[in-house]
């Protein structure tokens, strides 16, 4: 036994105080997969929607604002942390694993429960580290106005909820539900808030008089409303500060785009070379590496944003602070936006306006944007085990071989595919999010872009589901 396997074996102790989800003992009807799927998804809505007990006030700019589109948390209820200590847990015991810091054999039985005990441990820590830090930062209030009692009670809601989602995505995962948890949340969160952005049946006093927050129900009502058409038609598809019709049509045209490049891949014949005649393919995605880019691009941005902030309200005066990134107070949905620095850069533009005012703000951006996003993953393919080296072993475990090629050629015949589907990918991926950024399109290209991948992962499973369903049946 390597010296990682005690790594691994600290977790032992922890096994039996850590709640586990049984793995299921029968298959699970695709009907019983549907509605245990649906029952997660609730619980989660419902814990999304409830307050905390105990909080003095959420007012002021949210110095999470930018990073809840991808946690799926909601500011001041009980899902405030999101899925956050889950996430966080994974790609942490997934690049110590992939970089062979922790040695695991996946083969091993003992080995997986350990890594997912570790994983799971260290989700909670992670919860109960991030709940305190919120309540001592003064996030609902200062620790004096709580009270000792008030700020302990708010930490234990916010474990509890982060203990639920990890059991959650623990259902889903071990063959109860239909996909991941961390997925399933993510997509819902950046659905509602694009159909709440549509139809918001909210008032704004933005300088104008009151006008519905909502795109699709301020067009009506600016129709209604006005005499002047025409300019009320202008006003709903290009009004500022507010989601506009124009908003809403490029978040359908990305969607659309997305889907439409989902379907692009090239397929590599296999054969085995036990089985003679049995024929089979093995498909190479331009989104290889779906959304991981994406969300590991996001997760650097939002950390960044997030430190940032602190440092400017406290050392606002400071060069290298000042150099990271300047913030100031938007008059528009209660949140500090960037005006410089770094994190300046790395923000979208806001408008067509703002890109012809400062091009080189845009260029910056769309830059960053594309190298990062083919760099993380380029990276994700080594350290999740799907490189061209990983996949070559998993084929010649399956003694499947390709057609016209020595079994010694499958790595390099492999290599001429996976890492080009990769960092293209990763390229194409970040150039939609711009793409939509630049469009103004509603949620964020970021959001966008992880709800469309996520949803026609959901298509997929559900096909295949359905169709293994009938076949069992056999129809």
């Amino acid at each position: 036994m390597g010296g990682g396997f005690r790594v691994l074996h600290l977790v032992r102790p922890f096994l039996s105080f850590l709640p586990e989800v049984q793995s299921a003992d029968r298959k699970i009807p695709f009907r019983e997969k549907v509605i245990y799927t649906v029952i997660a998804l609730f619980i989660f809505l419902v814990c999304s929607q409830l307050p905390l007990y105990g909080i003095h006030s959420t007012t002021g700019a949210d110095p999470f604002y930018w990073m809840r589109v991808i946690l799926a948390s909601n500011r001041g209820t009980v899902m405030e942390l999101g899925i956050t200590p889950i996430v966080t847990s994974g790609l942490v015991m997934q690049l110590l694993a992939g970089s062979k810091i922790i040695e695991v054999d996946n083969n091993v039985r003992e080995d997986r429960a350990l890594l997912n005990g570790a994983q799971k441990l260290l989700g909670i820590l992670i919860a109960i580290g991030e709940a305190v830090a919120y309540v001592l930062s003064g996030m609902y209030g200062s620790v004096g106005q709580l009270g000792v009692g008030n700020a302990i009670l708010i930490i234990i809601q916010l474990c509890f909820a982060g203990i639920i989602v990890i059991c959650l995505d623990e259902l889903l995962q071990k063959g109860y539900g239909l996909g991941s948890g961390i997925s399933l949340f993510i997509a819902t969160n950046i659905c509602e808030n694009i159909i709440w952005k549509a139809f918001s049946p909210t008032t704004i006093n933005s300088g104008r008089g009151a006008e519905f927050e909502g795109a699709v129900i301020a067009l009506f009502h600016l129709l209604i409303t006005r005499t002047d058409k025409v300019r009320a038609l202008r006003e709903a598809f290009y009004r500022q500060n507010l989601p506009n019709v124009t908003n809403l049509l490029a978040t359908v045209l990305i969607f659309l785009i997305v889907i439409y490049f989902q379907g692009f891949r090239v397929v590599l014949p296999v054969r085995s070379k036990n089985a003679r005649g049995q024929q089979g393919s093995y498909p190479i995605k331009l989104f290889y590496t779906s959304n991981m880019p994406i969300i590991l691009q996001s997760a650097l941005v939002s950390n960044l944003y997030f430190i940032s902030q602190l440092l400017h309200r406290k050392y606002s005066g400071n060069f290298f602070v000042n150099l990271l990134g300047k913030w100031k107070e938007s008059e528009y949905g209660g949140q500090s936006v960037p005006v410089g620095g770094i994190a300046y850069y790395i923000t979208a533009p806001s408008s067509l306006a703002d890109m012809a005012a400062n091009p080189f703000h845009a260029l910056f951006y769309l830059v960053f944007m594309l190298s990062a996003c083919a760099l993380f993953s380029k990276t994700w393919i080594e350290v999740s085990g799907s490189s061209a080296k990983d996949v070559a072993k998993q084929l010649k475990e399956q003694q499947m071989v390709m057609p016209g090629h020595r079994e010694s050629n499958l790595q390099k015949e492999l290599n001429r595919y996976i890492p080009t589907a990769a960092a293209f990918g990763g390229i194409c991926i970040g150039a939609l999010t711009v793409l939509a950024d630049f469009m103004g399109a509603i949620g964020s290209g970021t959001g966008i872009l992880l709800a469309v991948t996520i949803i026609y992962q959901y298509f997929e499973t559900f096909e295949k589901e359905r169709a293994s369903e009938l076949g069992f049946f056999g129809f």
